[in-house]
């Protein structure tokens, strides 16, 4: 499969970079009285108008064309003002809609940025709601959330000039409210956070996560789109493009597959929640990236609660 990874665009906190992949969970924290790190950023060009912002939180997905000019999800406010920089001067002016794939703050954290240069925010029904209940338990200082202004139940699309976007969800994976973006003339699909590359995934129990239709959703997914297209995934291993094929899709399905099997065999042992969450590595899958809040023991443990019914 070939990908055209010609950036036109490249910014670093105001400033030019030259970091194709910069990964969310990647960049460090400064250290106590260091100040922080500008944060590495870059835009690159996937298929017929559709392309690709890192930075630091989930990948944005964005199409500029003649007629149109939308991003997919908005990262945390820091990033999210230099994508939006970016993305208006491709288009010469502002956006016709933002898509927010679901509700964490690292897709969601830079809708206040967008906001302003954005006719509306589109996202699942459910993602207002998760994103009031995050709201209710946040410290007294943290910023208010944004909301999407509009949602859809099943399915939603709009025409985008030369180019359709639909979104779809497929009840719930990992949250309760995980849309699929699909521009279906550049045959390019953005998976947000159902979709983690090489990377140990978050199981969102509270937000109604299920691993087992987070399974059925890949597969269907592997299914759905045509062999040639291009699946961005929401995080990806430190270094590695987030762009992927379908095999990839179908990789991660098996990864949660085997996650689930081992958390069921180990349970029919007898063996206890922390002794399954210590397991070292998932065979077959031993070059996953952990660190932060994604670990292969957040995914056993949340495994093992699905299915002992344990209420998140």
């Amino acid at each position: 499969m070939q990908i055209d990874r010609r950036r036109f665009i490249v910014f670093s906190s105001g400033a030019l970079a030259l970091s194709p992949f910069a990964r969310a969970f990647g960049q460090q924290p400064a250290a106590a009285g260091q100040p922080a790190a500008p944060p590495v950023t870059a835009f690159t060009d996937v298929r017929r108008n559709v392309g690709i912002f890192t930075g630091r939180g989930g990948t944005i997905g964005f199409l500029i064309n003649k007629d149109a000019a939308i991003a997919i999800d908005t990262q945390y406010p820091d990033t999210a003002k230099i994508c939006l920089d970016g993305l208006k001067q491709k288009a010469g002016r502002g956006l016709d809609l933002v898509i927010n794939t679901h509700h964490h703050a690292d897709h969601t954290g830079g809708n206040g940025v967008f906001k302003a240069e954005t006719k509306k925010i589109v996202a699942h029904v459910k993602v207002p709601e998760l994103m009031k209940m995050v709201a209710a338990t946040a410290t007294a200082s943290a910023a208010p959330p944004v909301f999407p202004d509009a949602t859809f139940d099943k399915t939603w699309g709009e025409q985008l000039g030369d180019e359709k976007a639909t979104a779809s969800y497929n009840g719930p994976g990992h949250t309760g409210g995980d849309a699929i973006i699909h521009f279906e003339r550049a045959h390019v699909v953005h998976m947000g956070d159902l979709l983690f590359h090489e990377r140990h995934p978050r199981v969102d129990r509270p937000a109604g996560a299920s691993i087992a239709n987070w399974i059925v959703i890949l597969e269907k997914t592997g299914k759905d789109f045509p062999a040639d297209t291009i699946f961005i995934a929401g995080h990806a291993k430190d270094g590695v493009a987030p762009t992927v094929d379908r095999k990839a899709v179908l990789h991660f399905r098996d990864y949660l597959s085997a996650a689930l099997d081992l958390t069921r065999k180990e349970i029919a042992r007898g063996q206890t929640k922390d002794a399954i969450a210590a397991t070292a590595s998932l065979p077959g899958f031993e070059g996953y990236q952990g660190g932060g809040p994604l670990t292969l023991k957040g995914v056993l443990e949340s495994a093992y609660d699905e299915l002992t019914a344990k209420t998140p």
